[in-house]
């Protein structure tokens, strides 16, 4: 693999770090106005129109990617992590909670040890430990983070996304003539369709089509949804599993600077000590890569 592929990864990474780690308040935002299931068929409707329109644009293949594959992942990715997270998100109601779907790389690494072989060497460990410890301080799970029934969905929703990258990877190991875009797509194509059957079938309250809640839709729709998903398969694609579970941690990270930027919320001294374990992390792994180069 050469370091251009590698470096498209990380420059993807950094887009979808700052729409993500924006995402977790417009969704917060959204919430006032719809019910979560609503809302998250809405979001993935918008986003697979979006891929599907640029596949014809770029007049790339339509052609469906592996079918017991594709609907494997779409269930755990779109349906089952979306549902998840956004159900923990309104009955926990608080931000770090939601942020336990990000314990998503720690499920990755037994899934792809056992699923692809990806045995994690002595590197991988210490990044996967000082990660773990980073995780830990910024969460601080020692303080009251929400309900048990909220931190088990968010926990759960984390599993559905582990799942989800490890059949990615195996995917696109399998299938090399697959490109991010068209698993994407098909995948979010499988996955919406649960979501708005989930929609019907559970009573929620109606929509209020405020400026507010269109803005957040939109930026859902197009920017989380349509282009992140995008990037996160080609992540997936172009680093091991276990390198682009970790990375994911960057958006709990960025998170946090955000809300210190913008609403003037002074991160606490754990979470900075966090923030550094996951970026020391982060460094190691980059550096790693490039050495192996």
């Amino acid at each position: 693999m050469t370091r251009h592929p590698q470096r498209a990864a990380w420059i993807g990474l950094l887009v979808l770090t700052i729409i993500w780690s924006l995402n977790w308040t417009v969704m917060k935002v959204a919430m006032r106005d719809a019910g979560p299931f609503t809302f998250s068929a809405q979001r993935y409707v918008i986003g697979t129109l979006v891929l599907f329109a640029l596949l014809a644009i770029r007049r790339r293949s339509l052609k469906p990617t592996p079918w017991a594959a594709t609907i494997a992942i779409g269930l755990c990715q779109t349906t089952g992590f979306q549902a998840l997270a956004q159900w923990a998100l309104v009955s926990g109601g608080a931000g770090k909670t939601a942020l336990l779907a990000y314990t998503m790389p720690f499920w990755v690494v037994p899934l792809a040890w056992w699923w692809l072989h990806e045995k994690p060497g002595l590197r991988r460990w210490i990044c996967i430990a000082l990660a773990a410890a980073g995780f830990g301080c910024v969460i601080r799970p020692w303080q009251p983070i929400g309900s048990p029934r909220s931190i088990g969905l968010a926990m759960l929703a984390g599993v559905a996304w582990a799942i989800a990258t490890v059949l990615s990877k195996r995917l696109f190991q399998k299938h090399p003539e697959v490109t991010p875009l068209r698993l994407t797509a098909w995948q979010m194509l499988i996955g919406t369709l649960g979501l708005v059957v989930l929609a019907l079938c559970v009573h929620q309250r109606a929509v209020a089509w405020t400026g507010e809640y269109v803005a957040a839709l939109l930026y859902n729709g197009l920017l989380s949804s349509g282009v992140c998903w995008v990037l996160w398969a080609l992540i997936v694609q172009r680093l091991s599993a276990n390198a682009a579970g970790l990375t994911s941690l960057a958006v709990p990270v960025a998170g946090v600077l955000f809300a210190w930027w913008l609403l003037a919320e002074q991160p606490a001294p754990a979470e900075w000590a966090g923030i550094g374990l996951i970026a020391a992390a982060l460094a190691i792994l980059n550096f790693s890569r490039r050495v192996s180069a």
